[in-house]
Formats: C-alpha cells, sequence, structure tokens
C-alpha cells in the first residue's frame, strides 16, 4: 500500500458536484502539483477553493478538501476534489491526477485500505455495502447499525467468552501447579459451550429478521385461471399493473408489482393461471408459475367463491407442498364466508378485489404471518450478510462437535484445538482472521469510489 490511488467517488454524469477521491502518500503531493494554491499549507479538514491548472491554464473551478493522516477514512492523507459535474471536466481532471503520480484505484480498495489499516472492522465494511444499496428505511437503519459497530461489539463479546475459556485451558495444560487458576473441567467447557451457541443461535434467529428487513418478501399470487388474481395484485399495489378480462389465460408471464408493509418491501408476483393448455405460450407461462412458487415466501392461493372447490384447485394444491400459503378466498361480493374443509390447516381470508377495507384486511393479514410490526419497531441490530450467517452456522457446528467430544471423554488438551478453531471462526466475521483471497473477494464488490 505504499502507492498512491485515486478514483471518481460519484456517479459521472450531468450533476453540479463530481468528487475525485485520491489517498496514499503523495496526495499532497499530487495536488499540489494541479492545484492553484500551496496545498501542503492547508490544514487537516479544510476546504479550500481554487483552480486546478494545466501549464498554467486553468481546467476547472474547484474545491479542495483535505484530510491528513492518520485522521481520515484511510487513515493515510486524503485529497477530495469537487469538480463541476459531466464527463469532460471530470475526466480531464481525474487524467491530471493520475499523470501526477497516481493509479486508479480498484474496485472497494479505500474501503479496503481503511480496514488494512484499522479504521474499520470487516463488519463495518459490508455493513457499508448494505448502506449503499439499502432500498428501504428499515434496511438503512440495519446497515447503519453494522457502521456504528455495534454487530463487532456483539462478536467481540463471544469472542471474550471463547478467549477466556482458551486461556484457563492453557493455564491448566502448561502450569499445573498454579494453585490460583481456574481448574477447567469438561463440564465447565461444555456449559461455556452451551451459553456460547444460545446467543449464536439467537443471532442466527434474528438473522431472519434481517434477511426480511435486508431483502424484502416475495409473494406469489397462485390459483386457476379467472379467480380475480390480476386483480388481486392491482388492488394490493393499488395500481392497474396486471390487464384484467374475463378471458381465462389472459396473464400469460409473470407480472410484477411492489408495496411497502411496515417499511418492509414486498414484491408481489402474479401468475399465469395454473392449468393444463394445449396453447404453448400460456403453456410457458403455466411452467414460469410453478418455478416462482419454489421462489416464495409466502403464497396467495386464491379460490374462487362462486364456484367452490375444482379438481383444478386441487392440482394446484399439491404443488404447494410445505410452502407458506394464505388461502384467499376472493369474490365474497357474490358469496360471502366461504371455506373449503381440507384448507382448515392455512391461514385463511374472504375477500373482494372491489372491496378496499377487505384489502386493508388482507395486508395486516401478511403483517401478521411475518410479525412485520414488531420488525419495524425493533432496534434493527440484525445480521442479514450471508457470510457473517454462514460463519455463524459454521460455529453452531464447531460447538457440537466440541460437547460430542466431551461425550466420547476426549482429553481437553484435544478439546482445545476446536476451542481455538471456533475463536478463529468469530475472528474471520469480523475479519481479524482472514485470507487474502477473502478480502479481495469482498471490496471488489464495491464501486471504483468507494
Amino acid at each position: 500500500m505504499d502507492d498512491t490511488i485515486a478514483a471518481v467517488a460519484t456517479t459521472i454524469g450531468e450533476s453540479s458536484i463530481n468528487v475525485i477521491r485520491i489517498s496514499g502518500k503523495k496526495s499532497i503531493e499530487i495536488a499540489n502539483k494541479i492545484f492553484s494554491k500551496d496545498v501542503s499549507k492547508f490544514k487537516s479538514h479544510t476546504v479550500n477553493y481554487g483552480y486546478i491548472m494545466e501549464n498554467n491554464e486553468k481546467v476547472d473551478e474547484v474545491f479542495l478538501s483535505v484530510f491528513l493522516s492518520p485522521k481520515s477514512f484511510t487513515t493515510e492523507d486524503v485529497v477530495e476534489i469537487s469538480v463541476h459535474g459531466g464527463p469532460t471536466s471530470v475526466n480531464k481532471v481525474m487524467e491530471l491526477v493520475l499523470s501526477n503520480g497516481a493509479r486508479m484505484a480498484e474496485p472497494g480498495e479505500f474501503l479496503k485500505r481503511a480496514f488494512l489499516n484499522g479504521r474499520i472492522d470487516l463488519t463495518q465494511a459490508e455493513a457499508v455495502s448494505d448502506l449503499i444499496n439499502a432500498q428501504t428505511e428499515g434496511s438503512r437503519k440495519m446497515a447503519l447499525k453494522g457502521v456504528d459497530k455495534t454487530i463487532y461489539k456483539t462478536i467481540t463479546e463471544l469472542k471474550e467468552k471463547v478467549l477466556s475459556l482458551i486461556a484457563n485451558i492453557e493455564v491448566n495444560i502448561d502450569y499445573p501447579e498454579y494453585e490460583d487458576a481456574v481448574v477447567v473441567t469438561k463440564e465447565m467447557i461444555r456449559e461455556s459451550n452451551n451459553e456460547i451457541a444460545n446467543s449464536i443461535n439467537q443471532l442466527l434467529k434474528n438473522s431472519k429478521k434481517g434477511l426480511l428487513i435486508k431483502n424484502g418478501l416475495k409473494i406469489v399470487i397462485v390459483g386457476k385461471p379467472n379467480v380475480g388474481k390480476s386483480s388481486l395484485l392491482n388492488a394490493l399495489i393499488d395500481e392497474d399493473k396486471a390487464i384484467v378480462t374475463n378471458i381465462k389465460g389472459t396473464t400469460r408471464d409473470i407480472v410484477e408489482g411492489s408495496l411497502m408493509l411496515e417499511g418492509i418491501k414486498i414484491d408481489i408476483l402474479d401468475t399465469a393461471g395454473i392449468r393444463k393448455t394445449n396453447d404453448i405460450v400460456e403453456n410457458i407461462g403455466v411452467e414460469r408459475s410453478i418455478e416462482a412458487i419454489n421462489d416464495a415466501d409466502l403464497i396467495l392461493f386464491v379460490i374462487d367463491n362462486s364456484e367452490g372447490w375444482t379438481n383444478e384447485d386441487e392440482e394446484i394444491l399439491n404443488k404447494l407442498s410445505n410452502k407458506e400459503t394464505l388461502v384467499i378466498y376472493n369474490k365474497s361480493d357474490i358469496k360471502d364466508d366461504y371455506s373449503v374443509k381440507k384448507l382448515e390447516k392455512y391461514n385463511s381470508i374472504n375477500i373482494s378485489t372491489f372491496d378496499r377495507k377487505k384489502i386493508d384486511i388482507l395486508k395486516d393479514k401478511i403483517s401478521e404471518i411475518f410479525d412485520l410490526k414488531n420488525i419495524s419497531q425493533s432496534n434493527y441490530a440484525y445480521i442479514s450478510n450471508a457470510r457473517q450467517i454462514s460463519l455463524l452456522n459454521k460455529c453452531i457446528e464447531i460447538i457440537e462437535d466440541i460437547n460430542a467430544a466431551i461425550t466420547n471423554n476426549i482429553e481437553i488438551d484435544l478439546i482445545e484445538i476446536d476451542v481455538k478453531k471456533l475463536w478463529e471462526t468469530l475472528s474471520e466475521i469480523t475479519g481479524e482472521y482472514s485470507s487474502d483471497d477473502l478480502l479481495n473477494e469482498i471490496f471488489s464488490k464495491f464501486c471504483l469510489g468507494k
């Protein structure tokens, strides 16, 4: 990291301002070569007005901000140049920066330097990515919990418990004559293990809420043709998204819409009516409907009250397997309070897509199924990163191995190997124990200016 890197930190396009970021030992030197004033005399954390110059000719009127090491994002000397928007100005100033000693930053390299220099931990870096990509207020709040080290502190507390256990085992093995040492028994290890496992399992349980906040819900509307699926989609999103006719097979492909419930993004898919058909195009739509069922968080299985239960409904029910399903008895304006006995195990609701109040009750029912109200009122301190969740699951497997070793009366010094492995796995979450390949993979997902 001896070289100096630079990149455009904003999206290039027609805008009032674009920012070029420079980080490294030569940041001040490079800026000094192209700025109209002596950058070396500027104090840290100041914004300075002037011009970018080339051969005594003004290139652009800019603001130049200086952040001196170690009090910068990367802990290196950082210069940020705010140039006028538009690709011409940005590209010209960037060209001057690179020709005077900087190199183009790799994707995520500023964040990577911040991590390698101890400015942030890996959970914070991943939270920055989540913050950038946040599409809802809930996902923004959750990402911010990672940025402010809430997740890091939680994992660190677990690591300290494991480290304390390792230390006591080490003392027992290396200094058996030390009278003040805690004598570590296998039962003590099991007790400590179970306590750590309980904490991790709670994190994993809450991670489901985190994933829901981050990714939202995918709801798929299924049913035979002409039961009101498209009308239901339009009513839920309050928009004429899907074409509605009395002709069976009108919807031949998946139509998508979305809405917000308790701050959670809900993607709703209206599918082609599932039935046997000789129409090639409609048949493709039916196949896509079946595929959508497999990816759904919730199925809205629509039944036509006016027709009652049919063989086609039976065939669709067989395709739902164990998916979370809410039965929608539609057309209650024609026949109200209809129900099918074999569907009693499912949540159900009678509605009419023409009745706004009943659509609102349906939304409340969806919110109740996933406990969205309580999630929206939580503190948002959830883990939702797939890598972190995978490592927590790995920790549970290690704990199970340790407990199995205790049951099989394995010697403590051998059990300690797995206890250390547990500590290392927790350390992988925060990045204190990570391979270079892993780090490269994580930070390569960021844009150039991050």
